[in-house]
């Protein structure tokens, strides 16, 4: 941004005085001898804008997606941060560490700590339960028969969120796919993860992000992005570890004994439930 006048000082007028005559003099001397140079001479072609999907970062997105994909099982670690205004305004950062099991196409585990409440989520493909040990508190409501079906009834009847849905969805570049509008290759990282990454750049209509990569096993390690409708245009983050892919999981992972004994509550977004009446 121009400074005025007035703000500068003695050292920078100068400064700026001494650049503006030499600018001058360089028009005055230098601007014919160019025209002369360039009358007669074809008008360069302009250079031809780079797709708004890149062919490259598209290729890296449909590999981890294939990876993905083609796990009858898989395993993580997801390390979510999201960023929220103090009081004075002053970014706060606020992060979850979930444990997820998926079992395709039906079954799901989230068992997440974080800075807040501690909670369980259970999907058995008829029946899904979310479950705070903390209170002993549990609802229970009837839930589709797909995981892609399930994270938006999940989302509908009681506004959970899981900021790594992209990652459990039976084809995760369709998903993406459904609101891209442009992609385009970075870079590699050798930080993130512990393994080299491929970096792509993503946005939509109301988001831009950046995903890392890896190179070799083509499974994310980070996920950033930044909505444009958020306060403040809040950052999130999303880091995965310990991926597992296609290893058995034990019959009974998606259910809890503990969680179908607690006391129930209806099955809908925070602040609208109903308490237990033994808890008015």
């Amino acid at each position: 941004m121009l400074q005025s006048t007035e703000r500068l000082s003695r050292p920078q007028r100068v400064l700026r005085t001494t650049a503006s005559l030499a600018a001058l003099l360089a028009m005055c001397f230098f601007a014919p001898l160019a025209l002369a140079q360039t009358q007669g001479a074809q008008a360069p072609v302009a250079a031809e804008a780079p797709p708004l999907l890149e062919p490259k970062a598209i290729d890296v997105l449909k590999a981890a997606s294939a990876a993905l994909a083609g796990a009858k099982t898989l395993s993580f670690t997801a390390i979510s941060t999201y960023e929220r205004a103090a009081n004075n305004g002053q970014p706060l950062y606020y992060s979850t560490l979930s444990e997820v099991t998926v079992q395709r196409p039906d079954k799901l585990k989230v068992i997440t700590l974080g800075d807040g409440t501690p909670d369980e989520f259970y999907y058995d493909g008829k029946t899904m339960m979310a479950y705070v040990p903390g209170s002993e508190l549990v609802a229970v409501a009837e839930a589709p028969p797909t995981i892609d079906q399930l994270i938006d009834d999940a989302w509908e009847k009681a506004a959970i969120y899981f900021p790594f849905s992209d990652m459990i969805a039976s084809d995760p570049y369709a998903e993406l796919s459904k609101t891209l509008k442009s992609a385009f290759y970075v870079g590699r990282s050798i930080v993130i993860g512990g393994t080299m990454t491929d970096m792509v750049a993503l946005a939509g209509d109301e988001v831009a992000g950046e995903v890392w990569i890896g190179v070799d096993d083509h499974l994310p390690r980070m996920v950033r992005v930044v909505y444009a409708n958020e306060p403040a245009h809040a950052r999130y983050s999303t880091e995965f570890s310990n991926w597992k892919l296609g290893e058995p999981v034990a019959a009974g992972a998606f259910a809890s004994e503990k969680a179908a004994k607690a006391k129930r509550m209806e099955f809908s977004p925070p602040g609208d439930a109903e308490p237990p009446q033994d808890m008015k």
